[in-house]
């Protein structure tokens, strides 16, 4: 799959997701922009990433402002952008009676504002540029009847995919699709510390959704939008 010269951004791409996502478009030719929260990009990440793709820590992806210069930086410093992969999210199990309320405003920024602020803040560049893609890491847990503890996660997720329909919807005569992935567990070192005894052959690795999300990019995908994938390895 040939992304020679394409600009592909990737907010959160200092964990195991998105450096994954991000080598896959490296080793097709795109240069790529690894934007997040983290201030300082792990040593090897850095040296991997050194010449011809851009590193930009400190990006609070809640926030427009942040969000606005790093997306300006990576179209400036990389000359354009024609790929936003939004990868952000995070987990929390929570039961409603026992939990806090806060824990829902917790997970709505981590997992759907931060994909709204990114879209909002990449359009211009794309609309710009007049194509493109945008993908979205959803849940397949969202898509599914949500169980005991996982309301205010499933509800964050579930929003995600409704917000890339919407967006799809809303950009297709302007050349630029929207699609969602929606992963059952991922295999990061996080979920196995986790979920120590659980089966991890079950679970889909970061390769196997980088390799959708290619695809999704990809010419082959042009006539895709709206669409959301589950990928789910055996689990």
């Amino acid at each position: 799959m040939d992304m020679q010269g394409s600009v592909v951004v990737v907010p959160v791409a200092f964990g195991a997701l998105g450096s994954t996502v991000a080598r896959a478009f490296a080793r097709h030719g795109a240069r790529v922009a690894l934007l997040d929260l983290a201030q300082d990009p792990p040593p090897a990440l850095q040296a991997e990433f050194a010449a011809g793709h851009l590193l930009i820590g400190g990006v609070d992806l809640g926030d427009v402002e942040s969000t606005r210069r790093a997306m300006l930086a990576a179209a400036m410093r990389l000359g354009g952008m024609d790929v936003l992969v939004n990868v952000a999210g995070g987990f929390q199990w929570q039961t409603l009676a026992d939990g806090d309320v806060e824990t829902w405003d917790q997970l709505y920024r981590m997992n759907l504002r931060t994909a709204v602020v990114s879209c909002k803040q990449a359009l211009p560049v794309l609309l710009e540029r007049g194509r493109g893609r945008i993908i979205n890491i959803g849940a397949g847990a969202a898509a599914a009847r949500s169980g005991a503890g996982m309301g205010a996660y499933t509800a964050s997720k579930a929003g995600v995919q409704k917000l890339t329909e919407s967006l799809a919807d809303e950009l297709k005569d302007r050349g630029i699709t929207v699609n969602a992935i929606l992963p059952g567990t991922i295999d990061t070192p996080r979920n196995r510390s986790d979920m120590p005894d659980a089966d991890f052959s079950r679970w889909v690795t970061p390769d196997a959704i980088a390799d959708v999300v290619l695809f999704l990019a990809s010419d082959s995908a042009q006539a895709v939008t709206g669409a959301a994938i589950p990928v789910f390895g055996r689990g």
